[in-house]
Order: C-alpha cells, then structure tokens, then sequence
C-alpha cells in the first residue's frame, strides 16, 4: 500500500509539473505570436493632436496647436510642421514587437525614472508616454503608455525625440530653380542678368543669359550662372543666429545695407499643372568689424565670418566662408565667357593668320562633321590647331590698351548668321602673359604659354 501511494503523490506531482510546463509554455508561445505579429498597440491621429511636449536629458519643450504649431516658451519662433508632425507620426501607429502584461516593477525597465517623457494631447484625452532602458538582448526600446503593460517598440520613437529647438525651426528655403527669367546684383555688383532664347548677340547655342555692357548685350557662360544658381539652391542655412531679428541684430551682422544682394525672378509649375512666378530674394554680408579690419590693412583675414538673409525674414543665418566666397563672385566677369574665341569651333569655317609680317589663309568645304581644311590645297589635320584656339581663355579680364608687341593676328570665319566672323590679335604683355583683344577691343590677359601653342600649331601648318 505504501509503494501505491507513493506512487499516486509521483504521478500527481508530475501532473502538476506538466500542467504547469503546459500553462508556460502557451504563455510564452503568446508572447511570441506578439513579438512576431507586431501588433499596434497605440494610436493618435497626427491631425487631432492640439499638444506636445517631452523631457530628454537637458532638453524640455512644449507646443500648441493654434491653426498652427506655437512653440509655448516663445510664439515668436518659427516652428517646423514638418518636424512636429515627423515627432507625432512615432505614436499615429505605434507597435509592439513584444508585451509585458501588467508589469510591477518599471524600474527593471528603467520606466520609474523614464529616459524621456513625452506627453500628447487631443480634445478628447491626454496621453503620457515613458521611454525607458533598451534591451539588449532584444535591441529594442522598453516603453509606457499608461495602460500596465510594458512594450518593447518595433521602432524606437527616442531616434525622432532625441531633438533640440534648434531642430524644430522652419528654416527658409532656398528653392531649385526651374525657369529663371532674371537675376538681378545691387552692392558689390550692381548689374542685371535676363534670359533670353533666340537673341541676335549670342555665338553659342547655350547662350541663353545675357546682360547689358555698354549699351550691347553680352552673352554670360550659361554654365557659371547655372552654377551660381545652384550654389544658392545649396547654401546651408541651418546655423540661425537669431529668429526673431531686432534691427541692433540685423545692423550687427551687416545686413542693415548688404555687401550683395541677389534678387532671382523664377517660375515653376505648380501641383495643380499652374505656372507659378516668384522672386528670391538673398542679402549677404560680411561681419561689419571684420570687414573694416580687412580695408583698412588690405590683408585677407584667413577667417571669414559672414551672414545671409532671405527676403525679409526675422532669421538670420551664419554661412561658412566658402559659401560667402562663392556667392559674392557674381561680377559680370565672374560669370562671362572665358573663351578668347566667341564662338564654338565646331561653326569655324576659315583663318585668316598674321604672323611675323605674313599673311596665311586656312579655308574649308563641306560644313558640321564633314567639313575639310585646306591650306592652299593640302588637306589638314586641324587637332593641333582646335586645342590651341579652344585653350585660350582668359586669366584675367582688362580694359588696358595694349602696349607690347604685335604677336599673333586671326581672322576668324564662322558659319554663323549673326556673327560672320571676328579677329583676335594677341600682342606681348610680359615674359608670363599676353593681352588679346577681340574685334579691336582689350578683352583679357591670357598665358602666353597658351599663345606659344598657338603659334606653334600655326607654324606646323604652314611652314611645312
């Protein structure tokens, strides 16, 4: 009888320990349908919210909704939509990838001492948030929100939070320009930019920005003013000084009356298929003491410390030196061709070369890919010659009537209907540089090395 009792206690006691195994095992089976399912365990519509706040480490912000997003310590302040609803849409559909039920201890969680506290608010109910520890095991952060339960998030909302006010500012925008109808220069450079296709002044068929020099238009290299576009499409206005300028702030940093400032009229299609027209505007200056320092002396300061301002916005912005540098080369000759030569050499139909007192002739037939070169009536081979009329480009530009010697003289013809032809001549500036002139005016100084070239490949032309 004692060893069938024995016996019944085992065979009861190991009932109990399957039971039990039994009653884990489908808990944690739960569990990890949970973990696995990612199942939403909160929702906040982002267009009800009217309220939000949190505390991370040495940060504490909070704002309200009054049509538009206020930052409560200061209604003054620009704040980011954008930002604020990037913050809100952590919660709009917030998973689980694994539940605690009614957990007791939050401290084991680091929930009792939250890393961050966010707290939402709608019309209808108020909603605290607690971000705790992050597991890891699991690689995911434990959270609270408020119902006894703990969850570890399938995403962790600490990467949105982990924000300062300066993260939350709308910044100005610098847009990408699609069609630009005008630019236009007052300070440092004082002068207009129009685009315009189809005028009788340009040589290139990517001349489409011209200016006014003397009463004539000038084609610009469509490729600089492009560039100079773009370089205020991606100035970095990030680094704010203030956003909520005073006039004492907007004097301090020179903006008061701009070094430059560049006015762009452009026009871009909008959502709805409508052209829509609008005008930037950028003032640019230099830190006033700084500035003087450097006219007074004439020295370059090795730092540069400069401010921009869009329109007339209450923000203002310190730009790297580089980015003041690039936008403040805006000159007519910092935007015009380089080329000595007007036009393309793919539309150069003939020479006509004087050089040390003799005249020679290089004709052409056929025209495009298929034109042919003579001299006299030997068939040339003209890459020499193409690279050394294609090279020379201006080192710098001049108004200076030439003093030196005659060096070189070119006729050039082109298949062109506006532009016929032009002549170059290139006269000794010194033993490093020439100075050419085109069509009898001083246009620039160009190295001689390039103007030896030249010669050289007119010389295996015709001395052969």
């Amino acid at each position: 009888m004692k060893r069938s009792k024995r016996l019944l206690v085992l065979l009861g006691v190991l009932a109990v320990a399957c039971a039990a195994t039994l009653v884990v095992w489908r808990m944690e089976e739960e569990k990890e349908q949970i973990k696995v399912s990612g199942e939403v365990v909160l929702e906040i519509p982002a267009d009800q919210v009217i309220a939000l706040s949190w505390d991370y480490e040495d940060t504490s912000l909070a704002f309200h909704k009054d049509e538009t997003w206020l930052y409560d310590s200061d209604e003054a302040f620009p704040v980011s939509e954008e930002a604020v609803e990037e913050l809100l849409d952590q919660f709009s559909a917030f998973s689980a990838a694994f539940t605690i039920e009614e957990a007791e201890d939050l401290g084991q969680y680091g929930l009792a001492d939250p890393l961050c506290t966010i707290e939402i608010s709608t019309e209808e109910e108020n909603y605290e948030i607690l971000l705790g520890d992050y597991s890891a095991m699991d690689s995911q952060r434990y959270v609270s929100i408020g119902d006894g339960n703990v969850y570890l998030a399938a995403s962790d909302p600490l990467d949105a939070y982990d924000v300062t006010l300066e993260d939350m500012i709308q910044h100005d925008d610098t847009p990408y320009f699609e069609t630009v109808s005008a630019i236009r220069f007052t300070g440092a450079a004082d002068y207009e930019i129009f685009y315009e296709e189809g005028n009788a002044a340009a040589w290139r068929e990517e001349d489409v920005y011209f200016t006014e020099q003397n009463g004539e238009d000038q084609p610009l290299d469509a490729a600089l003013v492009e560039d100079y576009l773009l370089s205020i499409t991606g100035l970095d206005l990030t680094d704010y000084v203030t956003y909520n300028a005073t006039e004492e702030e907007i004097a301090a940093c020179g903006l008061d009356d701009p070094e430059l400032t560049v006015a762009v009229d452009y026009s871009y299609e909008d959502e709805a298929g409508e052209t829509v027209t609008d005008t930037l505007t950028l003032s640019l200056s230099r830190d006033p003491e700084e500035l003087a320092a450097q006219t007074e002396d004439g020295e370059e300061e090795e730092e540069i410390t400069a401010y921009a301002r869009v329109g007339d916005s209450q923000i203002l912005y310190q730009i790297s030196g580089s980015d003041y540098e690039t936008l403040m080369a805006a000159s007519y000759d910092d935007l015009r061709h380089r080329e000595i030569l007007p036009g393309d050499y793919e539309n150069v139909t003939g020479l006509t070369v004087t050089l040390e007192g003799e005249t020679y002739a290089i004709t052409s037939e056929g025209d495009g890919d298929d034109r042919t070169f003579f001299y006299g009536e030997e068939e040339l081979d003209m890459t020499d010659l193409q690279s050394a009329l294609e090279a020379l480009t201006a080192d710098s530009f001049t108004d200076a009537s030439p003093a030196g010697k005659e060096e070189i003289r070119l006729t050039v013809t082109f298949d062109l209907e506006d532009h016929p032809q032009t002549e170059i001549v290139l006269y000794r500036q010194d033993g490093s540089t020439c100075l050419a002139e085109v069509d009898g005016e001083p246009v620039a100084l160009v190295d001689r090395s390039a103007a030896v070239d030249l010669i050289e490949a007119i010389h295996a032309i015709v001395l052969t």
